[in-house]
């Protein structure tokens, strides 16, 4: 769909909307009730650096998108572009989880909170197909992300969790779920938060690259080589940034990348762009 900018509403948020949770963001429109500040790109500063760096990539490599809590403003390029979700279904696993804690009013339990945080922080497989199996697989997953908002995720039925598929734009809305108050309580989403900023030092690549010097990120990350691209790497990012002393929800994601450095590589440039 090429770059656009929108506003979504995340700006006033009505009681009714706290509770239905935050619009997709795969709505997007060329409008904007918002103008922008200081500092804040341009669509066209987006469109133009992000186009520079997709320039001679296959169609449908990259999917990205971006907003600015403070403005409302949106960007977003090839955002509703299906991509392999790796281990960011880590994230929707973990969303997926204090929801159904929440809605049972059982707190979660000390093995489990081991196993989130091992599972964010790390990364870690092993815990991320325990807690997989914990929300009842694909169809607890999907569950979820109807409250989530989410559009055109997919939770692989098979039980491969890392060939899922997502968009930038559901894995935006993933993380709006986590500033604003909607299904997740305010319990809730600091702890998933506070998860995503305790990454392991050689996991804080990604989104990270874009956010103001010394400001605290939190991101997750995923990277995949997939035998049905003939081995060829899915590396994304998402996360909360600062930028221009702003927050940012960012949504990196790619594929048919050569190597995960490869794939990093692209990831933080087009992070950049899309934050410039």
């Amino acid at each position: 769909m090429g770059v656009v900018l929108a506003a979504l509403g995340f700006g006033t948020v009505s009681a009714a909307q706290q509770e239905a949770g935050p619009a997709p963001p795969s709505a997007v429109q060329a409008s904007s009730t918002a103008g922008p500040v200081a500092g804040e790109p341009t669509e066209a500063d987006v469109a133009g650096g992000i186009a520079e760096i997709a320039a001679g990539l296959p169609r449908g490599t990259v999917s990205v998108a971006a907003f600015n809590t403070v403005t409302a403003r949106t960007y977003g390029y090839d955002a509703d572009d299906a991509m392999d979700a790796a281990s960011l279904i880590k994230l929707d696993v973990v969303e997926a989880l204090v929801l159904q804690h929440q809605d049972s009013g059982v707190p979660l339990s000390d093995d489990t909170v081991a196993l989130a945080t091992t599972m964010i922080e790390n990364s870690d497989n092993d815990a991320a197909s325990a807690l997989w199996d914990q929300v009842g697989g694909a169809p607890g997953v999907a569950d979820a992300d109807q409250r989530f908002g989410l559009s055109h995720t997919v939770p692989d039925p098979d039980g491969q969790w890392g060939l899922s598929t997502t968009d930038a734009a559901d894995q935006l809305a993933l993380l709006a779920n986590l500033i604003r108050p909607g299904p997740l309580d305010g319990a809730s989403r600091s702890f998933v938060l506070g998860l995503m900023q305790q990454v392991e030092s050689d996991q804080n690549w990604g989104v990270s690259a874009a956010a103001d010097p010394g400001t605290t990120t939190a991101l997750k990350n995923g990277w995949l080589d997939v035998d049905d691209d003939g081995g060829l790497w899915a590396v994304a990012s998402v996360g909360s940034v600062t930028v221009h002393g702003q927050q940012v929800l960012l949504a990196v994601l790619t594929r048919h990348n050569a190597s995960e450095a490869a794939g990093i590589q692209l990831v933080e440039s087009l992070a950049r762009a899309a934050t410039c």
